[in-house]
């Protein structure tokens, strides 16, 4: 491994997250620039690998779904932080809540008047050919009238320094525990850096989820029961489970642990007899919370679950049917939702996106396809993609099929010059494309996360950053340089 050389690292044609210029460090990234580079390249090789070790000790994994099988990795962690100064994330921020305040009033108006669809600002055949709306949810009111509790927003930053929004994941989001751990791992290996008081704390996540968690509770009362609910240990998002459990001191449950009354309310099995439950973050999808209602073939839901909820008798994180919002069809829509409920203009802006169910879009994407990156509707993980401009003809006449036989599924994007980071890779440090997800938690009040997790695609010249695809991560450092 090399010492780093600043001079030498260029990233051309992309925004830098650290570096403006080859040797200029943008200033919120000055201090580490020069902590890195004071290093010789022992001392690098040996944060590197008390990284490693930290991760191997914290036992933080994830899990890959193979064909046939599933394999259990250390995660991904890269030791150089991606920084954001605190003016520009507190602005984020403003945008963040904005945005999942108008989502939370479009998913309850959905299930109750559907004012917005009557009046024509989202198509009627948006909602009637959409997979994540719930018949099931029609006329059920949530505490605070909130459907999604905890949000992932994905940004990504375009050559222009602009922070766009390209997805809202309001089903399960997975990753903020990667994102504390990192916080942890960076701890371990950079101490000094964090001994200056200008990188603001992300450990408050746990506390705040809590807080907004019990905030739902049917009871009142200081000490609500709250669990978390596990599709168990061969899911791949089992080790975040288990982590914000532990963390907030709550009952990690599956499933069969559970049990509906004839009163209509939860219970929890326990040596000791049944005890009542208030509220659940379940991470179980939809259609297989309840067999009662959803899937009746589901082994992994409790049969009653949402006769107890439609009775108001428990809660549930996030609300059954808050997936319609998370829908990228419905993405295209959202600056006309927060203008229709709040009246204001948005404060972060979209990508701007084709949806092919409208006939100039669908011919404009069709003629297009080297160009674009074609998204299916609902899927997730950067699954069923179609990258037009890395993709072979083949590929795109395939996706051209795909969209005709369903217009409704695809919608399409230009590919953005996302921005990049240092990422120490091999004996060299090199750009590498970088998104973030910050965590929003929605109940009696609005919060976001400071910063958020840094994915990073750790193959040269790759924009796909997820995890389960050859992604990586590193922490994501919110710095306020007037040290306040």
């Amino acid at each position: 491994m090399s010492k780093v050389n600043w001079d030498d690292y260029t990233s051309k044609g992309f925004y830098d997250e650290l570096i403006k210029a080859p040797g200029q460090p943008r200033a919120e990234a000055e201090l580490l620039c020069q902590y890195l580079a004071d290093l010789d390249a022992r001392e690098l090789n040996e944060h590197k690998t008390a990284a490693e070790v930290a991760i191997q000790l914290m036992g933080i994994t994830f899990t890959v779904y193979t064909e046939g099988s599933m394999i259990d990795r250390a995660w991904p962690f890269d030791i150089v932080p991606r920084i954001i100064p605190l003016a520009e994330w507190q602005k984020t921020d403003a945008g963040l809540k904005q945005r999942v305040q108008a989502l939370n009033m479009f998913i309850d108006d959905l299930y109750h008047d559907q004012k917005i669809v009557k009046d024509g600002v989202v198509p009627r055949e948006v909602l009637a050919q959409s997979v994540n709306f719930r018949p099931q949810c029609v006329g059920i009111s949530t505490p605070h009238n909130v459907w999604a509790h905890i949000c992932g927003s994905d940004l990504v930053r375009d050559k222009d320094g602009t922070l766009y929004v390209l997805e809202d994941n309001l089903r399960v989001p997975s990753g903020v525990s990667y994102m504390l751990e990192n916080r942890n791992v960076t701890k371990r290996v950079m101490p000094d850096l964090f001994a200056t008081g200008l990188i603001q704390p992300v450990d408050d996540y746990t506390a705040q989820l809590y807080d907004m968690l019990a905030s739902l509770s049917p009871r009142p009362g200081d000490d609500p029961s709250i669990v978390i609910l596990t599709p168990g240990i061969y899911n791949s998002a089992y080790y975040e489970h288990s982590y914000l459990a532990q963390q907030m001191g709550v009952q990690l449950v599956e499933g069969t642990d559970l049990v509906v009354g004839d009163d209509d309310c939860v219970y929890m099995r326990k040596i000791d007899g049944l005890a009542r439950v208030d509220v659940i973050y379940r991470r179980v999808d939809d259609m297989f919370i309840d067999p009662e209602v959803f899937n009746p073939d589901s082994m992994l839901g409790v049969h009653g679950l949402m006769r107890a909820w439609r009775k108001g008798n428990v809660a549930l994180a996030n609300a059954p049917g808050a997936g319609v919002a998370d829908d990228k069809v419905i993405y295209a829509f959202v600056p006309k939702i927060i203008e229709y409920y709040l009246g204001q203009q948005p404060l972060l802006p979209n990508v701007p996106s084709y949806l092919c169910m409208f006939d100039d879009d669908r011919k404009y994407v069709l003629d297009n396809l080297d160009k674009l990156v074609v998204k299916p509707a609902n899927e997730s993980g950067g699954y069923g993609m179609l990258i037009g401009p890395h993709a072979t003809k083949k590929e795109r006449d395939t996706f051209a099929e795909l969209i005709k036989a369903d217009p409704r599924n695809y919608m399409a994007q230009p590919t953005l010059s996302l921005s990049t980071s240092p990422t120490l890779c091999g004996n060299s440090m090199e750009p590498r494309h970088v998104d973030l997800r910050p965590f929003i938690l929605s109940g009696e009040a609005t919060w976001v996360t400071t910063g958020g997790l840094t994915r990073v695609a750790l193959t040269k010249g790759s924009l796909v950053v997820n995890s389960s695809q050859g992604g990586g991560s590193k922490d994501t450092w919110i710095v306020d340089l007037a040290g306040n």
